[in-house]
């Protein structure tokens, strides 16, 4: 049993494996909060935990009670207008022009298992056995509405999954104007907030700043989760690390315009709010319809902010990702873009192939430029037929000639946007997001499609499949390099148009819907800007994104370490590129290029055909070794061992080991070199203290122990006296330990 359900009192314990949520119905009808944190054994009753009196200045929802204000007690989805002054869950407008609302308790049921949400990414179950649902159903008796407050708690997870449900069983038509997935109130303030924000090129970056008073918050109103913020929030206790001490992570399973804020009153207690972004929402509810918010993942750990990455790690690699590309190893494979951007014929994309299929590569990708006439960013978007110039043969007779090689066959797509000069736009100029009569501006000379409008995604839907039955594609790269402005649709009535950016998501994930039932062996990618709208919500359909467009091995290390706060190995596409880079122009060896990719889906970005022999030698060796070893990489354990967040960083190192803790593979990378350096140890973790294990370079044997507490006595880098071991010690320069255990004789 996961959900324990006092009757009596009204209080409910959700209790998973190192977790447990207490809430119950308060005396006027709502929910309060009584506990969130480690794992609690079950008791008859927890009302010791909610502490009430009189303070001046509290407004009271009882005349002859004046210690019961919504002012001071913790709520479990807190309401607007009726003695709490801090920001609610949810707003509703009601026809006669009220926001104040009334929810009270009505009734709950338990349900095995997790049900789906209509439309929506989720996590998800495989047995009834894995978790269990409560659903307590709350109503308005003014507004004739219902609520239904939804949270799944896995047996063996430490994580509550919530959302929230609106049903109008009225016969008024009502606006919701604030509909969160989540709401949370602790007693007190003591928390560093984590987030992961950052730019194009420079994603998922982590920012740390201690709570105070008032909102901190982070948000997206660009129509996507955005490279600027994550939707995730952590707080940390001050003293937790990066592998010991209390966190509690917050993410949102949505791809669209999102808030995540942390609210500290005058009594320093702290709500946290995650979901859709207010601002710029409403919903038309009307009688008979409902609307159901994204799912919120919360989770706990008392093992540090490595403890919270593999439990989201875990639930998102095992149970948010489907399909067949879930647990199957991810091929190697290399994309054209870099090597040729626009300028290709089927001849020069053959001869990368036929090169880099004698190098060991498995996945042939065709980036942008196959179709219409597009040969520059200016035009094309929206046309999704073939290039007979670039391609006079078309798809099929390339794709067959690769997979004679023994390769599969990719394609990129941008359905999402279409440009100025397409013939899609000539014909339907009015399927664009735009405000009429208004001047609608442009992003990498492109407009937005309005997938708020069905027949956009269908038509979108069909002009995919068409290409997708013509030849034996295997792979999709899904990207979407534009955020909205001007954010209107022409399909929708005036009093929905505050509407457009949720139907928008929701016409997304119903095409990546429909392309997935019909094509269940691609595997697809999702791509925005690089890791614009790298969420969760992606991975329901896409089960790995490009991380980045930066493929700058040093700039990487952030962005993959910030990354991996959240989002599984599995999940990162990591690529090798040519140098000097092409965002920041920078030197770095082929080896430290590897090094970093490796920890991710690996894959190449740059024209083998144009490499020296000892370069192609090297990708084959560096491909080989990966193949050997990338179940361990996609899905051994992952831990953070030196951040490159650290004040005058110098160093960044994380490893990978084995569920049976048999092996590990450890990183480590030096920025720059520094002259006559020290006798260096690195102390490695999640191995097992009583395992012997041997360390490919090194003499003797090692016991996990010693490798944990003792440390990895490294070898000295060039300090000016040696003539060896220069490249591997030099500026931006790595090395990486495989650790494997010692056979029993």
């Amino acid at each position: 049993m996961a959900i324990f359900i006092n009757e009596e009192n009204k209080q409910f314990h959700l209790q998973g494996k190192n977790i447990s949520y207490v809430f119950h119905v308060m005396k006027n009808g709502q929910l309060g909060q009584l506990y969130i944190g480690k794992r609690l054994r079950n008791r008859t009753d927890f009302s010791h935990l909610s502490k009430v009196e009189h303070r001046v200045a509290s407004s009271y929802v009882y005349e002859e009670d004046p210690s019961f204000s919504l002012d001071l007690l913790k709520q479990e989805y807190p309401s607007y207008g009726t003695s709490d002054y801090r920001e609610p869950a949810f707003q509703l407008l009601q026809p006669n022009g009220s926001r104040v609302s009334n929810f009270t308790y009505r009734s709950h049921e338990v349900i095995q298992g997790k049900p789906k949400l209509e439309g929506l990414p989720a996590t998800y179950t495989e047995s009834e056995e894995e978790a269990e649902t409560l659903i307590i159903h709350l109503f308005d008796d003014v507004t004739q509405l219902d609520l239904e407050l939804m949270y799944s708690i896995y047996h063996d997870r430490n994580v509550v999954a919530r959302s929230a449900r609106f049903i109008n069983n009225g016969k008024e038509t009502h606006k919701l104007q604030r509909a969160l997935s989540t709401s949370v109130d602790f007693p007190d303030a003591e928390y560093d907030l984590i987030q992961l924000s950052g730019s194009w090129s420079r994603e998922r970056h982590v920012h740390e700043r201690r709570l105070q008073q008032g909102i901190q918050s982070i948000t997206s109103t660009r129509g996507t989760s955005s490279s600027q913020h994550n939707p995730f929030l952590a707080l940390k206790r001050r003293e937790t690390t990066e592998h010991h001490g209390e966190v509690f992570g917050f993410s949102l399973v949505y791809s669209g315009n999102f808030l995540a804020q942390v609210e500290v009153d005058h009594y320093e207690n702290a709500r946290v709010s995650m979901g859709i972004n207010p601002f710029d929402f409403s919903w038309k509810l009307e009688p008979g319809q409902a609307f159901q918010t994204p799912e919120a993942v919360i989770a706990y750990s008392d093992q540090g902010m490595n403890g919270l990455s593999q439990t989201y790690h875990d639930l998102y690699q095992k149970r948010l990702a489907r399909g067949q590309w879930r647990d199957r190893a991810r091929p190697t494979l290399i994309n054209n873009w870099e090597a040729t951007y626009f300028d290709f014929n089927e001849e020069k994309l053959l001869s990368i192939a036929e090169k880099s299929n004698e190098l060991g590569i498995e996945l042939f990708v065709l980036d942008d430029g196959w179709f219409g006439k597009r040969n520059d960013d200016t035009t094309s978007l929206g046309d999704w037929f073939v290039d007979e110039e670039k391609l006079p043969n078309g798809l099929a007779p390339l794709a067959e000639k690769i997979n004679d090689m023994g390769m599969m066959f990719g394609l990129w797509f941008e359905p999402e946007m279409i440009s100025r000069e397409s013939t899609l736009f000539e014909q339907h100029p009015e399927w664009i997001i735009h405000v009429p009569k208004r001047h609608p501006s442009t992003g990498r000379h492109q407009l937005v499609l309005d997938f708020s409008n069905p027949e956009v995604v269908d038509y979108i839907y069909e002009s995919m499949a068409a290409i997708l039955s013509e030849a034996n594609i295997d792979y999709v790269k899904w990207d979407m390099n534009r955020y909205m402005t001007e954010i209107g649709s022409v399909a929708h009535e005036s009093d929905r148009q505050m509407e457009v950016p949720h139907r928008y998501i929701l016409g997304v994930y119903s095409l990546y819907e429909r392309l997935l039932e019909s094509f269940p062996h691609v595997l697809f990618e999702s791509c925005a800007s690089g890791g614009a709208r790298f969420d969760p919500g992606m991975l329901y359909y896409a089960p790995q994104g490009w991380t980045s467009d930066d493929t700058d091995a040093m700039e990487r290390l952030s962005i993959q370490y910030g990354t991996s706060m959240v989002y599984p190995l599995s999940s990162m596409g990591a690529h090798v590129s040519a140098v000097p880079n092409h965002q920041v122009k920078r030197m770095t060896s082929l080896k430290t290029r590897g090094d970093v990719a490796y920890f991710g889906a690996f894959g190449y970005e740059l024209d083998v055909t144009e490499m020296t022999e000892w370069e192609q030698r090297q990708i084959k060796e560096q491909v080989n070794w990966y193949k050997e070893h990338r179940e361990l990489f996609q899905y051994g354990q992952f831990y953070r061992l030196i951040s490159p967040f650290e004040e005058d960083r110098n160093e960044t190192s994380w490893m990978v080991v084995s569920d049976d803790k048999d092996k590990a593979i450890v990183g480590l990378y030096q920025i720059l070199a520094r002259p006559n350096p020290g006798f260096d140890r690195l102390r490695l973790t999640g191995l097992d203290p009583d395992i012997e294990y041997r360390v490919e370079g090194f003499e003797g044997t090692y016991f996990g122990d010693e490798l944990m507490q003792a440390g990895l006595q490294l070898e000295s880098a060039y300090n000016g006296a040696q003539t060896g071991g220069i490249e591997e010690s030099g500026d931006f320069s790595s090395k990486l330990f495989v650790l494997s255990k010692v056979n029993e004789s």
